[in-house]
């Protein structure tokens, strides 16, 4: 079975996608560049599957895109919980703010414009789940600064870990992959946490913190 067929054969047997997340995924992919950064049907029932077992007071996502993943995030939070958002790009302010009003979470969605670097260390709260999914070559930067801010037990989640399967071929050497490879090695080894690396989609790096 080709890997097409298999991705279909899954999507078609789990959760399905609500209105709202179906009409943000056509929009991206006519109105937005690079529209394969959205997560998409699969990712996202898996993002929201997660966020039901925490079921998170306080979620971090860096890099909010369209929010698609954000809503599917928000869709496990705890009563009275928040998720906040952090988008460097504020070209996409337009986009994010009208997909959150639509969605049931527009007083549970915050998002921030800027730099996650700046933005993380005035964040005075302690989080249940973060979601890395901003410019790869930050990702180590991320990790290491959320990580005194989320609890024991939460979850940090690192998007295309993969990277078009790059990251499995040797002889691949362009910057990203080098440093996707190295930021894989490092969360494989680092034992503050539990974790797994999920070939799904782009791959999901799913580490569990079980000490500071």
């Amino acid at each position: 079975m080709k890997t097409e067929e298999k991705e279909k054969y899954s999507e078609d047997h789990s959760g399905q996608e609500s209105s709202l997340l179906k009409k943000i995924q056509r929009e991206t992919h006519a109105k937005v560049l690079k529209p394969r950064m959205l997560s998409g049907h699969m990712q996202g029932r898996i993002l929201s599957l997660l966020s039901h077992l925490v079921k998170p007071t306080y979620i971090l996502e860096i890099g909010t895109y369209t929010a698609y993943s954000a809503i599917c995030l928000a869709e496990g939070l705890a009563p009275g919980g928040k998720l906040i958002s952090i988008e460097a790009n504020p070209e996409l302010e337009v986009h994010i703010k009208k997909n959150i009003s639509e969605s049931a979470y527009n007083d549970k969605i915050q998002l921030i414009l800027g730099n996650a670097l700046d933005v993380i260390p005035t964040l005075n709260l302690t989080f249940d789940m973060v979601f890395i999914d901003a410019d790869k070559l930050n990702y180590k930067a991320y990790y290491e600064n959320v990580f005194p801010l989320v609890k024991i037990g939460g979850l940090i989640i690192s998007d295309n870990v993969l990277w078009d399967n790059k990251v499995l071929d040797d002889t691949i050497k362009d910057k990203t992959t080098v440093y996707l490879r190295e930021y894989n090695q490092f969360l494989s080894q680092d034992n503050r946490t539990e974790k797994v690396l999920l070939p799904i989609r782009d791959g999901l790096y799913i580490s569990r913190k079980i000490s500071h």
